[in-house]
């Protein structure tokens, strides 16, 4: 059975069981406090609260962990998209509740800033009206909600993607506390090593001046030129007869100039100096552990975001300073081929999925029926179709492609299509992209369509956009499915007694910490939970979703 729990102001909790349709089953129950509410009823199936970032945090601080919830606002973000296309609208509980009477919206708190624990001040929840309370609310969001997913295009997927989302919730408050195994003296070690000796006063270290100075005498220049200033080095190149559009990387390998080696080096020193230097260490990493705050569908299609401390991008070189604790291990899993295997699983076509059903490398065995034995040909058809890459080989490679796989490709085409006609476009289980008129900066880094020549109308714009639609059915539906397996490893483990951690998760890889006795039972529990998970999204088809496993002591070693 679910129940209902919101807080009240003096600290305690009003709570009540419910029925099917979402009414109180039940008389309302009074605790004295939130963790003991839940901690007194280890029987209820699953718990609806306004919000598992805030609520689940503090539960978690009392030691008190759950096993399912259903998260309010979360699923108010999601119904809102798949009803209206309105992605990114406000959907606090105060939203919610004024879109249900018709009364107007009001504007969802500001995020708030990244910082190493949340502040004791930080804003609280977005108000209800003064005569309407947090429970009452609850009662009647919720009800409206159940209702309103029974309407969704596809009530049972659409049920399943609000389940999941909240599972999400679950484990990134987890994540966040558990925190990452950091070892700050290796982190430490390896910005000496690479960065050199430190300068008071905020200066550069050693080598990244020393590289600064190497760029500024390759161009001749009595006046310094500043590498960290794009406009300082577009300038320095057109003084020596170079045009440049950006400092980019790839469109600096083209020139041949003797400042560019250095220059290169530079950058990349730079972004460890900026994204992972000292200042990073020390206000992230704190007691051996290194504690990120995730955004579970922090973006358009889904996948997670962080705020701040780029989790999401741990660069190799900093990946030695993930260690183990004693007597430990890790055990880092990546999905192999995730994407193309989605596509198969919700594309429906049989050649496709019989190509993904073996578990073996999928582009090898697409290569031997399809390409003639050529790996990269078929890669680049694939990954050409889920993307959009319309010209050069992969255009070529893209027709061979068509013909054998046909309900593959039609699929992403038909996205691509309905994108760029500025319909709405949703994954296999409901999640949706907005239209055009909605759309945020996509996930390769566009800007939006009014930013861009020609507006909306534009057939560039148009165009753009179903390059993102096409690949947005595939991506977000292998990010409902990323959540499936994150909800299922949590379960097994927790049901095994095992004393396992989840400490990472990113787009399609995971990483677990336990005990190395524990190593062998971990890595079957992520095979099985990406199977389990398999089954659950996209119902009974021949496609397998394995996973690459190492066990290992320091991240770095597992790639």
């Amino acid at each position: 059975m679910r129940w209902v729990v919101a807080e009240t102001g003096d600290g305690g909790a009003r709570l009540c069981p419910l029925t099917q349709d979402g009414r109180p089953a039940g008389p309302v129950v009074r605790e004295s406090s939130l963790a003991e509410a839940v901690r007194s009823r280890p029987e209820v199936e699953r718990w609806v609260w306004r919000s598992t970032a805030e609520i689940y945090r503090r539960l978690l601080a009392a030691g008190v962990r759950v096993e399912r919830c259903y998260d309010v606002e979360a699923a108010e973000a999601l119904l809102i998209g798949h009803e209206e296309g309105q992605s990114g609208q406000p959907h606090s509980l105060a939203a919610a509740w004024a879109r249900l009477h018709g009364l107007p919206v009001p504007a969802d708190a500001p995020a708030r800033a990244a910082e190493t624990q949340p502040s004791l001040f930080e804003p609280g929840p977005v108000p209800l009206p003064p005569d309407t309370d947090e429970f009452t609310a609850l009662l009647e969001v919720y009800a409206g909600q159940v209702a309103r997913t029974a309407r969704a295009e596809h009530p049972d997927r659409m049920r399943l993607l609000l389940a999941s989302e909240s599972a999400g919730m679950l484990v990134a408050a987890e994540l966040s506390r558990t925190g990452i195994p950091w070892r700050a003296d290796v982190h430490r070690e390896v910005l000496d090593g690479l960065l050199g000796e430190r300068f008071p006063g905020g200066l550069e270290p050693r080598r990244m001046a020393e590289l600064a100075d190497e760029v500024s005498r390759a161009f001749g220049e009595s006046v310094r030129v500043r590498p960290d200033l794009p406009n300082d080095i577009i300038r320095a190149f057109a003084r020596a007869g170079i045009a440049l559009s950006s400092t980019r990387k790839w469109e600096l390998q083209q020139i041949d100039h003797p400042a560019v080696a250095s220059l290169l080096a530079y950058k990349s020193l730079y972004r460890l100096y900026t994204a992972h230097g000292w200042s990073w260490l020390q206000q992230w990493v704190h007691d051996g552990r290194f504690h990120p705050e995730y955004l579970p569908g922090g973006t358009v299609s889904g996948r997670w975001t962080t705020n701040g401390g780029g989790a999401l991008q741990i660069p190799k070189v900093i990946r030695q300073a993930v260690r183990a604790d004693p007597g430990w291990r890790l055990v880092v899993a990546d999905a192999d081929q995730m994407e193309p295997r989605v596509l198969a699983a919700v594309s429906r076509d049989g050649g496709l999925m019989e190509v993904a059903g073996t578990g073996q490398d999928l582009y090898a065995d697409l290569a031997a029926r399809a390409f003639g034995g050529d790996r990269d040909r078929a890669k680049l058809a694939l990954l050409g179709a889920i993307y959009g890459q319309t010209s050069g080989d992969a255009l070529k490679h893209m027709a061979d492609l068509r013909r054998r796989y046909p309900a593959a490709v039609a699929y992403v085409d038909d996205a691509a299509r309905a994108g760029e006609e500025g319909r709405l476009v949703r994954t296999w289980m409901g999640r949706t992209c907005p239209p055009a008129s909605m759309a945020p900066p996509d996930e390769a880094g566009l800007p939006q369509e009014e930013e861009r020549p020609g507006g909306y109308g534009s057939t560039a714009a148009a165009r753009a956009r179903g390059r993102f639609t096409r690949n947005f059915v595939v991506q977000g539906s292998a990010a409902d499915w990323a959540l499936l397996v994150l909800a299922a490893l949590r379960h097994a483990m927790a049901r095994a007694g095992l004393r396992a951690e989840l400490v990472f998760f990113q787009h399609d890889e995971v990483i677990v910490h336990c005990p190395a006795e524990e190593a062998g039972t971990v890595a079957e529990a992520i095979a099985t939970a990406a199977a389990t998970a398999g089954r659950i999204a996209f119902g009974p088809t021949p496609v397998r979703f394995p996973f690459t496993t190492a066990v290992v002591e320091c991240y770095a070693d597992a790639k």
